[in-house]
């Protein structure tokens, strides 16, 4: 991206946004009227129209002027919620003190979101996210894929809300919707007061600076009861990790203690007796765990594939039934992770924020995932894996965990469907915009 297009878009968009909260829709018209009366009274010779064009300027203007009389000071505070989900609105309070000694009418108040604006390298590496049809692409074409990620990094959108009148010295309160449209943190910056002058033309504003952030959820699809039969595993851990179901660590036998044994194993009351420590031996804890293998490997740092993807897995962590097993998230990102919920280690609110947070892969090969995976198979009673792509280094993870007995259910996503699939067992594909209704076809 060339630093005048950039520098042309950056300064349009400051534009915009000083008439969009500046001119009301009545100043709105007036400008338009302005703008044709102008073209028509050109010619004052000819045309009287001027006179509309010098009386309508003269309104902008005296409105224009009163907006400057607005100097009043407010205190804001609001209180969020801890989380939000995608295509989900959700509301909150917000409160208004009028700090002055004047009765306040017609104030409207908005959100002000950080701004969205991304920097030249940002705006280069998205371009280049789009396939290429010819060397030159046109201005209009690149404005409006600005615009589109503009959109994207705000987050969320908001409307005005009108006040009811705060006397001096006084508060009001009001309820704001905000609707998020994409996963993450979405970043506030204050919150802007309005009023109105008295012919309604334009508005004076007021900045009040309050900057918050809320994480917003991946969108969660309804998904069918799946089954994936899987053998219980030993599992290494403490007492946490059976207390409601498997089997716990019961008492076996005593025996004599050797140095290294921990001390919440020694038989106290033996040793009273004996004289000499003995501890505990225990069985083996055994319980189900399950693997959530999340694909995030793409040549892009955005893309819808991913964003259906990490929902389906929030929707498998959400719909999973975590109090009778473990389940693994395992994905990479700028390392390979591995968090885990369930049988007390974890619950589904910390797993969903860790999905919040998912990046593209961009700089790691598939096997990356892979090696990650076979590390813990023996710990494994079944895998559940959301792929974006269909290829042969991944047709060798699901060959993989096939070939070692580990019930698998493969689901990829993507616009075209995968090639050989009927020689996969378990496999099914997700078109991308028909997710839900592909999901809920599905019987295993």
């Amino acid at each position: 991206m060339k630093p005048l297009p950039y520098r042309l878009f950056h300064s349009s968009y400051t534009v915009t946004q000083w008439f969009k909260r500046r001119f009301t829709t009545l100043g709105i018209g007036l400008l338009i009227c302005l703008v044709i009366s102008a073209m028509i009274g050109i010619d004052t010779k000819q045309t009287m129209a001027y006179q509309i064009f010098a009386f309508l300027l003269s309104m902008l203007g005296i409105a224009m002027v009163w907006s400057l009389r607005f100097r009043d000071r407010f205190t804001v505070s609001r209180t969020l919620p801890k989380f939000g989900t995608v295509g989900i609105s959700l509301q909150y309070p917000i409160t208004i003190e009028n700090r002055t000694h004047k009765l306040q009418i017609g104030l409207q108040i908005s959100e002000n979101f950080a701004d969205p604006r991304p920097n030249r390298t940002e705006l280069t590496k998205y371009l280049r996210s789009y396939p290429q049809k010819s060397r030159f692409v046109s201005l209009s074409v690149v404005y409006y894929r600005w615009l589109k990620l503009i959109k994207r990094n705000q987050g969320a959108t908001t409307k005005a809300i009108s006040l009811s009148t705060i006397a001096s010295r006084s508060t009001a309160k009001a309820t704001v919707e905000l609707m998020p449209s994409r996963r993450g943190v979405i970043r506030l910056a204050g919150v802007i007061i309005a009023r109105p002058d008295p012919l309604g033309l334009f508005n004076a504003c007021k900045m009040v600076s309050l900057p918050q952030s809320i994480l917003i959820l991946p969108k969660r699809y309804q998904i069918p009861p799946f089954e994936l039969s899987g053998a219980r595993k030993a599992q290494s851990g403490n007492v946490s990790l059976a207390s409601s179901v498997g089997d716990s660590e019961e008492f076996m036998s005593l025996r004599d203690y050797r140095p290294g044994d921990p001390l919440r194993r020694i038989h106290w009351k033996s040793w009273a007796k004996i004289g000499k420590p003995v501890v505990k031996e225990e069985q083996a804890e055994f319980f189900v765990r399950h693997a959530l293998i999340l694909d995030t490997f793409q040549s892009v740092e955005y893309s819808d594939t991913l964003e259906k993807a990490v929902s389906v897995a929030a929707s498998f962590a959400c719909d999973w039934q975590t109090q009778e097993s473990l389940l693994d998230l395992m994905f990479v990102g700028e390392s390979a992770y591995c968090f885990t919920s369930g049988r007390g280690l974890g619950n589904t609110e910390q797993m969903l924020e860790i999905l919040a947070s998912v990046q593209a892969c961009q700089d790691k090969p598939f096997e990356s995932l892979t090696s990650r995976v076979m590390e813990r198979i023996a710990l494994l009673s079944g895998c559940i894996c959301v792929l974006i792509a269909w290829d042969e280094e991944r047709k060798k993870l699901v060959r993989y965990l096939e070939g070692l007995k580990v019930p698998t259910l493969v689901l990829v996503i993507s616009e075209t469907e995968p090639e050989d699939r009927s020689n996969f067992s378990n496999l099914y594909w997700l078109e991308l915009d028909k997710v839900q209704e592909t999901l809920m076809s599905i019987s295993t």
